[in-house]
């Protein structure tokens, strides 16, 4: 067990940081469509925020990066986030939601279902992304 959580860390601690992500990412979209903001928009602002807080937590402590080339990592980092948060996202959002419409489930439900369908799209996006392209240097 001891030997799988070693050799599984810098996934698990992906997976901390994510986690941390997803709730401001969560708690921001639905406080922002809670008070009449556009999903999309809102959905713009959240995964922005979460991005900020995503380049610093991932940098330092989920690939331990000592890299000195941060304009590098975060042009990366950016660009692949960003493709993720506000290319991906947005369409599995539309996808999903035009998908479940038919189910009559209440808006905020099939938010969090597209929403979450989302985040599991960009989650491994970055995860590979990020460990092949931004945070390489440093193995």
């Amino acid at each position: 067990m001891r030997n799988q959580l070693i050799k599984h860390a810098e996934k698990l601690r992906f997976a901390i940081v994510g986690s941390a992500n997803t709730v401001i990412d969560f708690g921001l979209l639905f406080t922002l469509v809670f008070f009449g903001l556009d999903k999309i928009v809102a959905n713009f602002i959240s995964t922005g925020t979460a991005f900020i807080f995503s380049y610093f937590f991932n940098k330092s402590y989920t690939f331990k990066s000592t890299d000195k080339a941060n304009k590098r990592q975060f042009s990366l980092f950016l660009v692949i986030t960003m493709f993720g948060l506000w290319v991906l996202q947005p369409i599995v959002i539309y996808s999903v939601s035009y998908i479940l419409s038919s189910l009559d489930l209440q808006s905020s439900v099939l938010l969090m279902i597209a929403k979450l369908s989302a985040t599991v799209v960009t989650l491994i996006w970055n995860y590979i992304l990020y460990k092949k392209y931004v945070f390489k240097g440093d193995k």
